[in-house]
């Protein structure tokens, strides 16, 4: 596993603690919407994470769930936060799923698509494992500086290691925002239908500048990349970050901008 792909040690708590509900739980909403108007049976999540969209669709469907993600650490801090009924957890990659085909009414992935190394493939698997008419429902970040706190971190962190500048979050979170390349990735995964793609801005919002700081530099595979470079420097790169924010946003209370696209495929 890559270091952009390795959720380990504490970052599955700091990303669920700080991260969920700074940028993710207003996305797990707008996805909880649309799963909410479909008549669905049975239903697939890949890339869970620690189970914020997971914990949504609950609560939005009567639809037998499996909630599945490539990190154990991700899926057992999902499952000791719960849900509001019972799901199925398993460790699955999303470019090799193990189901046959044509088992699922839908699959659904939140801010996972970014990180599979062949995004093709993964849409292939997808579309295998839906019955005819099935839905594949994703979203994915858009371009970094459309997303205000992620910009702002990864700025400070070019000051902080100006010879080779962490990179993660414009690469792997930020890198799959360009609309042609997603529909061209869905047509070469066999989704022959055009796909809806609507682009979604939603408000970043925290008590304090260390929020999204901590948030992004330690709960989050940039963590990674810092202490690739120099893993003493973890807390100062977090403290450079958090004064880069509160310059653009304030000491206090902090409201940033986010934007993603949610897509919509039919098989």
């Amino acid at each position: 596993m890559s270091l952009d792909t390795q959720f380990a040690g504490s970052l599955p708590q700091i990303y669920s603690r700080y991260l969920v509900p700074l940028i993710f739980q207003p996305y797990a909403t707008d996805l909880q919407k649309r799963v909410g108007t479909m008549h669905l049976s049975r239903l697939l999540e890949v890339a869970a994470g620690t189970g914020v969209v997971t914990r949504a669709l609950a609560a939005a469907s009567n639809a037998s769930i499996v909630a599945t993600d490539l990190n154990q650490a991700m899926l057992d801090e999902a499952a000791a936060t719960g849900t509001p009924r019972p799901v199925e957890w398993q460790r699955a990659d999303a470019m090799a799923l193990p189901f046959p085909d044509g088992g699922f009414d839908a699959v659904v992935c939140q801010f996972g698509v970014m990180f599979f190394p062949d995004r093709a493939k993964a849409f292939a698997e997808a579309r295998r494992v839906l019955r005819p008419g099935g839905v594949l429902l994703f979203n994915v970040w858009d371009r970094l500086s459309e997303n205000e706190f992620a910009d702002v971190v990864t700025g400070a962190l070019a000051r902080v290691f100006p010879d080779d500048p962490p990179r993660f979050l414009a690469r792997i979170p930020h890198g799959y925002h360009d609309v042609p390349t997603i529909q061209r990735d869905l047509s070469n995964g066999g989704f022959t239908r055009p796909p809806s793609i609507e682009t979604v801005a939603a408000r970043s919002r925290a008590d304090s500048a260390h929020v999204p700081a901590l948030g992004y530099c330690q709960g989050t595979p940039l963590r990674n990349e810092i202490e690739a470079r120099d893993a003493s420097r973890v807390a100062e790169a977090t403290d450079v970050a958090a004064a880069a924010v509160a310059r653009e946003f304030g000491s206090g209370h902090v409201d940033g901008k986010l934007v993603a696209h949610v897509v919509t495929a039919i098989k």
